[in-house]
């Protein structure tokens, strides 16, 4: 029945225009991809889209299929305008070969900024000037094309993630960590392309739901008022999907990639789970109206990923010798629990301060004793902390603007203050004779 369906959807694509084009909407809209249509529908769109869309292979399945990423950004600007780094947006579907509506949703994301690029958008152009999208549409391409759950080996390629793996009991999880293809591939890819991923979003089907971490306990995440944010504002603006911990909100489950994608690489992350449709070829429903909403969700996340961190803004900055006060503002949707102030001279660390925590969106008062500090010509102060409270997140260096700092007693950012009253004397001493003795010469 599944090849069929796909020789009919190949015969009925080849019955319109192809040169360069996506399949045409009959098959596009109402037919699950296979790994053939995924396969011309990426190509195409490098072909069609350079300026925009880089096609990359993270590896290939057990039985030798291309794991397309389709990754996407408007590639005449490596950075942001203002010249820091682009945010990143990680994108996986397919884990699970006959979750075809989860594939989809991967796709669709992929599709709106693409066509929206295209088609002069606002919304796509500002993202696609900031943000870059990777989009891995179907990690599991062999048992997509058989149309079951698990890879060719009949291993659950969603619990065979190195992060509490099999621990509780699962079915089918492989012979031990990344024993497939498919999951050891997307690791490298998420440790060596998007290490420092802003979003990292999974995509399946069963229940509709939003998941977030943990699947393996039934804890909430320590970032919880990240996850916590982004639910509440989704109720409130755009869809009434539950969004829960996975352990509590579906059952347990351990050795999955959101799990992994937090636990492990410290992205803030969800499951997305779109429907409890499996084992079908089609929708009589058209995908884009059928996914409309949780569409709308994933431009949500994916234009506010500017806030899914810590994100400090120094607002007063006191030092009096002793002691450093600080006014913080945290402009982002996470908490920050050990964040520092230190003093770098030529790239090295001459001081640190103690640590301190910065609620997300939260103002903060912050006093820090400055035992051992002593000021240079050359050097600069910055703000060193972690984006996310979870241990695996990333560390920032911030360096905190001069016209900021208000250095009392006498002294000025970037210049070496005198040890002592009595140094101060001599010194001015010194530089009159010898002003003196250069107007003699002069004589």
């Amino acid at each position: 029945m599944r090849i069929l369906a796909v020789l009919a959807m190949l015969l009925v694509a080849s019955a319109a225009p192809m040169a360069s084009a996506q399949q045409p909407d009959i098959v596009q809209e109402h037919w699950y991809h296979t790994y053939t249509t995924l396969s011309i529908d990426v190509n195409a769109w490098a072909d069609d889209y350079p300026e925009i869309v880089d096609l990359a292979i993270a590896g290939q399945t057990e039985l030798g299929k291309n794991l397309w990423v389709v990754r996407i950004s408007d590639w005449s600007q490596e950075t942001k305008p203002d010249g820091t780094s682009k945010d990143i947006v990680y994108i996986d579907g397919g884990h699970h070969g006959n979750e075809h509506l989860g594939t989809e949703l991967a796709f669709l994301t992929a599709e709106f900024y693409i066509e929206g690029w295209a088609a002069g958008d606002q919304e796509v152009i500002d993202v696609l000037t900031t943000t870059e999208l990777h989009v891995l549409v179907m990690l599991n391409a062999d048992g997509n094309d058989l149309d079951t759950r698990w890879n060719i080996n009949q291993v659950d390629l969603n619990r065979n993630y190195d992060h509490h793996w099999n621990e509780q009991d699962e079915t089918q999880p492989g012979s031990g960590p990344f024993s497939e293809a498919e999951t050891l591939a997307n690791s490298i890819y998420m440790n060596t392309v998007v290490p420092d991923a802003d979003l990292y979003i999974t995509m399946h089907t069963g229940v509709w739901i939003m998941l977030h971490p943990w699947g393996y306990i039934p804890d909430q995440p320590i970032d919880w008022e990240l996850f916590h944010g982004i639910r509440d504002d989704i109720h409130e603006n755009i869809s009434d999907i539950p969004i829960r911990n996975a352990n509590q909100g579906l059952y347990p489950n351990s050795g999955t990639s959101r799990d992994y994608g937090y636990g492990i690489m410290g992205f803030p992350t969800f499951t997305f789970e779109t429907d409890d449709e499996q084992w079908l070829l089609g929708t009589a429903e058209s995908l884009s109206s059928r996914l409309g909403e949780e569409l709308d969700v994933m431009r949500y996340l994916i234009t506010n990923i500017w806030y899914w961190r810590a994100r400090l803004s120094i607002t007063s900055f006191v030092y009096d010798s002793d002691s450093i006060e600080l006014e913080v503002e945290n402009l982002g949707r996470a908490t920050t629990a050990n964040a520092t102030v230190r003093y770098i001279d030529q790239g090295e660390v001459m001081w640190t301060s103690g640590l301190f925590s910065v609620n997300a969106t939260n103002h903060s008062h912050v006093n820090l004793e400055t035992t051992n500090l002593s000021l240079t010509t050359d050097g600069h102060f910055e703000l060193y902390y972690q984006k996310r409270v979870i241990d695996s997140s990333i560390w920032v260096n911030e360096s905190i603007p001069e016209e900021l700092i208000e250095i009392t007693n006498g002294m000025s950012a970037g210049w070496l203050p005198f040890a002592s009253p009595i140094w101060a004397v001599l010194a001015i001493g010194f530089a009159g004779l010898r002003r003196n003795k250069r107007l003699h010469s002069n004589c």
